[in-house]
């Protein structure tokens, strides 16, 4: 019998990336890269249970792995394109009419799947570029909702934002099909 722990690799050691963030360094670095590991951790949680994503917590909530990766989409979007690079771009699941559309829309159709890790790429992307190219952490912009934000609190955010909806895609994955770890 195999013992299970929650602190146990998700995946073998020599095939998780999220090992590679560096520890030492430049500040822009290191947020960069803890932040890049978050977001693998995401992308583990949802690997393996494709036809499952859309599987909800428990009733009535609509939490579902799926959802996660739609809310995190637009809440990539809404720091990095909409507040930081100042684009008039809409959200891409959520809307004034539908806040929760993100979580709601997440249905077990595999072109709603698709669209959602397209979608997410493409904003991961976008981030990952203009963190690399911004002059520093202290390019501020406004915020309706904050006020003036610095790139430096966004990756904090952000680092912030993916480490509470890991520990929900923890238990939705265990939901699933029983995997733990980290």
């Amino acid at each position: 019998m195999t013992i299970r722990r929650r602190g146990d690799l998700f995946v073998p050691e020599e095939q998780d990336r999220r090992l590679d963030a560096r520890t030492t360094g430049d500040e822009r670095g290191i947020l960069a890269d803890v932040l890049a590991a978050q977001r693998a951790t995401l992308e583990l949680k949802c690997a393996g249970v494709e036809g499952d994503l859309a599987r909800r917590s428990v009733e009535p909530s609509t939490l579902s792995l799926l959802g996660l990766v739609r809310h995190l989409a637009d809440v990539e979007r809404r720091w990095f394109r909409r507040v930081l690079a100042g684009q008039d771009v809409p959200l891409l699941f959520s809307t004034d009419a539908e806040p929760d559309r993100d979580f709601d829309g997440a249905v077990p159709d595999p072109a709603v799947v698709a669209e959602a890790w397209r979608a997410w790429r493409a904003e991961v992307a976008f981030a990952e570029a203009f963190v690399a190219a911004a002059p520093d952490l202290d390019i501020t912009a406004d915020d309706g909702w904050r006020g003036a934000v610095s790139l430096r609190w966004v990756l904090i955010h952000m680092i912030e934002e993916y480490a509470r909806h890991n520990g929900h895609a923890d238990l939705l994955r265990e939901r699933i099909d029983g995997a733990i770890g980290v």
